[in-house]
């Protein structure tokens, strides 16, 4: 098993620690806030009762995967004969240059120095680095415990050997890893998840659907297949001869719409008070939580339920 070393313990560092840990690693955490991972380790015990009661601790006890985590104050002893580093600093290129250069000088030449930025291209921070060659990105959607998929971005500078290395480490502790041939600003998933957003604001600044309507057409409707097909196979199975007759069938539709999708509404202007609005009214500012609360528990469930469907139906 790898040791891995978790730097920086918020939200996405104390997911990450569980994701890893439940793949069998040992995880060390550190933060630039003493009391930091402490609390993390807090939230970690009081999520992986759930975790086992949705069979999602790959048949583990709680206390055999929290056994697996520690926290340690000095950097230089958490990343001792470290395998792999994941950075979860604040997206700040500032403050992610300070902290690579501290990884790269002190971890192991053989390490993997993987950043979750959601934000930043890795060749932003890691250009001015000797080890710059072991440098990616390796982003989740959070939780990265529920959500598998996670995005594997090389600078110019990063070698193959690293890819290889790193969207095979995300395979072992049970990811999907989107492997990218070079950075693009935004990566794979948010440019999707944009794309989806900009038609959603101005379907609703147009005045053609509310923010319920919106919604109800992706609950409800596209992404019950996108929960197990992407929108590749999707549009392959949509056509009796596979996606070149859809191609042939449908896309004159998406041509005639595009000239439309092209204006460009500003997210913060006056849609905005209508998008708050309705949100408001379905789900009031003190239920943000529990609804947060109420989110990942269904989230548990469709992972315990799409492991379950990949072994009786098939993947």
């Amino acid at each position: 098993m790898a040791r891995v070393a978790i730097i920086g313990t918020g939200f996405i560092g104390r997911a990450w620690a569980i994701s890893y840990a439940r793949a069998g690693h040992d995880i060390v955490l550190w933060d630039a806030d003493a009391s930091a991972p402490a609390a993390a380790l807090d939230y970690v015990e009081g999520v992986l009762p759930e975790l086992a009661a949705n069979d999602l601790l790959n048949g583990a006890e709680p206390a055999t995967v929290r056994g697996r985590m520690s926290a340690e104050a000095n950097l230089g002893e958490v990343l001792k004969d470290v395998d792999h580093v994941q950075e979860n600093t604040p997206e700040d290129v500032e403050i992610k240059k300070t902290v690579f250069a501290m990884l790269d000088e002190a971890a192991p030449a053989s390490a993997i120095l993987a950043s979750s930025t959601s934000a930043l291209l890795p060749s932003s921070f890691t250009e001015h680095l000797k080890g710059r060659a072991r440098c990616l990105v390796v982003h989740p959607i959070n939780p990265p415990y529920l959500v598998p998929a996670v995005e594997v971005v090389p600078a110019p500078w990063t070698s193959e050997e690293a890819m290889t290395k790193a969207a095979a480490f995300m395979r072992s502790a049970g990811h999907a890893p989107i492997v990218m041939k070079k950075e693009l600003d935004g990566f794979v998933m948010n440019r999707m998840q944009g794309a989806l957003l900009e038609e959603a604001f101005r379907l609703v600044a147009s005045g053609y659907a509310t923010v319920e309507d919106v919604d109800i057409g992706i609950r409800e409707g596209l992404a019950l297949r996108w929960s197990f097909m992407g929108p590749f196979e999707t549009i392959d199975l949509n056509a009796p001869g596979g996606v070149r007759d859809y191609v042939e069938r449908y896309q004159s539709i998406y041509s005639r719409i595009h000239p439309s999708m092209r204006d460009r509404v500003d997210w913060a202007g006056d849609v905005l008070k209508d998008v708050e609005a309705d949100r408001r009214r379905a789900l009031p500012a003190e239920r943000l939580k529990d609804r947060q609360v109420w989110r990942d528990r269904r989230l548990m469930a469709l992972a315990a339920h799409k492991r379950r469907a990949d072994t009786d139906i098939g993947k």
